[in-house]
Formats: C-alpha cells, structure tokens, sequence
C-alpha cells in the first residue's frame, strides 16, 4: 500500500511542521486573494449548476408531460426521448471536463499560492 507521507530522515529525528493557526485561517479567508479565489469558483459553478437543473428539469417535464413529442421517431427506432436522455450524459461529461479545465488553469494556481504561502508562515 503506498502512502503520501515522506519516511522520517535516517536517526530518528523527524522535523515536524506546525500547522497554521486558527487565527491564521480565519485572516486569509477573509483576504481579498481568497475571495478572489471564491468568485472564480463560484462564477464558473453556480451557472453551470442552474443550467444543468433546468436542462435536466426540461428533460424529466417533457417525459411527463410531452410524450408525443419525446416519441417522435428521429432515425429508425430512435426517438427524441434518446437522444435527450443522451444529451444528458454528454452534458454531464461535458460539464466535468470544463470544469476541470477552468479549475486546473483558474483556481489551482491561486489556491497554490495562498497554500504555499500559508506553509511557509506556519
């Protein structure tokens, strides 16, 4: 089984970090870079969320209430329910390859920062 943690140094003596205090937590939660950080998640997320419900929401209402519709042939034995339903699961994938895109090119590296800077002052 592996593990993250680097093995002690040879004698025994292990140095140990000190994690930050609460004090410390508190004071860059309330800066401006970690509110920064904040808007940049939650402006990419909180659409992409209502967009996703009300597309869902739009796909489980039509299969209730438009069955005609969501059985309307499109090719062969492929109907409009299938292709929707479809377009649900691509939609989902879509979204996580997105989101991991903005994440790894908007969020990671200022979370970097603020954690770097937050282990070298503990």
């Amino acid at each position: 089984m592996a593990t993250e943690a680097t093995p002690p140094p040879p004698g025994g003596t292990a140095t140990t970090t000190v994690p930050p205090t609460t004090e410390r937590f508190v004071e860059v939660q309330q800066s401006a870079e970690f509110g920064e950080l904040r808007r940049a998640h939650r402006s990419f997320a909180f659409p992409l969320t209502i967009g996703f419900i009300a597309w869902y929401l739009l796909y489980v209402l039509l299969s209730n209430y438009a069955g005609g519709f969501m059985g309307t042939k499109v090719v062969g034995n492929i109907n409009v329910a299938l292709v929707l339903g479809l377009g649900q699961f691509l939609t989902t994938f879509l979204i996580a390859w997105f989101y991991s895109r903005h994440a790894a090119e908007k969020l990671d590296p200022k979370a970097e920062a603020i954690k770097s800077r937050m282990e070298g002052d503990a």
